[in-house]
């Protein structure tokens, strides 16, 4: 035996302590005051829990930098029979985390993937009407929603849906976009955020209000090996092949671009590592 044999053995019984943790039965965690006038960032989260699982970044810009932080309910997932229950979960799970909740309808966004966009062109425009239309009533000034190419055709397909909502924004419009990862890996993220273990805690907390998932399927418990794992990869991918790890415990990727004059555009060369000690505010300045 050596001292990694119980490494882990303590991560496999950990994991499965955690299984018998309670789930969605907790008070809300502390909310720093956000003034009235607060700048705004919006996350379009595909799915009910995607504002738990990638959102460190988003609690990072509520916690760090004092901005009003609203999670766009994109869908309310597939199952017709489990969306208003879906709803509820995020309600709850938002009020947690102290996200403000905003929804794209009653039940949701249907039909949202990369297939809708190429063979319905009217159900898209539709969709993609509803999303100018909350980016014109907020006016953020930070936007957050998946990459590209993130695996999940409702993800992928969200991207889409706020790309082409922005396009349609007016041309003096500005912001900047973070792109997430979750189901896909990017290729090019250029944004290594640190997440503090009390975040990390507080987004596990969260994901266990989306009772019905997590009672199925408890993937809360994986966060922390799968954040630990990125700190590992964006020592490299985004902070230079052959790069020196950081001592971060936790870490989630990103990519961050300027949407100025109707496109994306870098605002940095490289990659940039943002620990803890650095307000996340600096990268909008």
């Amino acid at each position: 035996m050596t001292p990694y044999h119980k490494l882990v053995t303590d991560y496999a019984r950990l994991l499965k302590k955690g299984r018998s943790y309670p789930l969605g039965t907790f008070e809300p965690a502390p909310r720093p005051e956000i003034p009235a006038n607060a700048p705004k960032a919006l996350f379009f989260a595909p799915h009910p829990d995607d504002e738990c699982i990638v959102g460190g970044m988003a609690v990072r810009l509520m916690r760090q930098a004092h901005m009003n932080l609203i999670n766009v309910a994109v869908t309310l997932g597939s199952k017709k029979e489990r969306q208003e229950e879906r709803l509820h979960e995020l309600q709850n799970a938002c009020k947690y985390l102290g996200f403000t909740l905003v929804t794209t309808a009653p039940n949701g966004l249907e039909k949202i993937s990369p297939k809708t966009r190429e063979q319905d062109p009217k159900h898209w425009a539709a969709c993609v009407k509803v999303i100018k239309d909350i980016l014109e009533q907020h006016q953020p000034k930070v936007v957050l929603c998946p990459h590209d190419r993130d695996w999940n055709s409702t993800h992928i397909g969200t991207h889409y849906l706020v790309m082409d909502a922005l396009k349609q924004m007016p041309a003096s419009y500005e912001c900047y976009v973070i792109e997430t990862e979750f189901w896909g890996a990017m290729t090019d993220p250029n944004l290594m955020v640190e997440i503090s273990a009390e975040d990390l805690a507080d987004m596990i907390t969260a994901t266990t209000f989306h009772v019905g998932e997590v009672a199925r399927n408890p993937y809360h418990l994986l966060l922390p090996p799968w954040m630990m794992d990125n700190v590992r990869r964006g020592g490299e991918v985004a902070g230079g092949q052959g790069g020196a790890a950081p001592d971060y415990a936790f870490a989630v990727l990103y990519r961050l671009r300027k949407w100025s004059k109707g496109q994306a555009t870098k605002t940095f060369e490289g990659g940039k590592q943002v620990p803890l000690s650095m307000n996340v505010a600096e990268l909008f300045a």
